[in-house]
């Protein structure tokens, strides 16, 4: 993966640019983020706020409750509708992207599955992934997992 990491909606409006490395991947299979995607999961890709840039347009948000009861913005972009990503209500240090946004993502390998309590029954989850029932408690094992796939063999 080269940095940084560029992308835009789905009609380019918005464009964005992530300028360091992120902290995980992984593939979420909750109802949100099916909705969201009209497929059977979503790809997350956790950044940290401060390595998060919009390069071009203005994104609109919409607040709402997310399956762990906490409340989540979603922005997206005003013309096509294009989620870029979501963060929690109460702000914080990360944003998780849309992945799909992403210009290049030939070099998709996500380490997790989440929420796969409510993935679709022909969604085959591979043996040497993390796996979730819900969304983990802690993130760590997830950050690590990744940390330790980008490092060269």
């Amino acid at each position: 993966m080269d940095m940084p990491l560029t992308g835009s909606c789905q009609c380019g409006s918005v464009t964005y640019e992530i300028t360091g490395a992120p902290l995980a991947l992984y593939t979420c299979h909750c109802t949100d983020c099916q909705k969201q995607s009209a497929s059977a999961f979503g790809l997350s890709l956790r950044v940290r706020t401060e390595d998060f840039v919009i390069t071009g347009g203005q994104l609109s948000e919409f607040a709402q409750m997310a399956d762990s009861g906490r409340q989540k913005i979603g922005a997206f972009c005003a013309d096509c509708g294009c989620r870029i990503y979501h963060a929690p209500a109460a702000g914080g240090p990360m944003r998780i992207i849309k992945a799909g946004t992403l210009d290049d993502t030939s070099w998709f390998n996500p380490v997790a599955h989440m929420w796969v309590r409510s993935r679709q029954p022909w969604v085959a989850i591979p043996t040497d992934r993390l796996v979730y029932e819900t969304q983990p408690d802690d993130f760590a094992p997830v950050f690590e997992a990744w940390q330790a796939r980008q490092r060269p063999d």
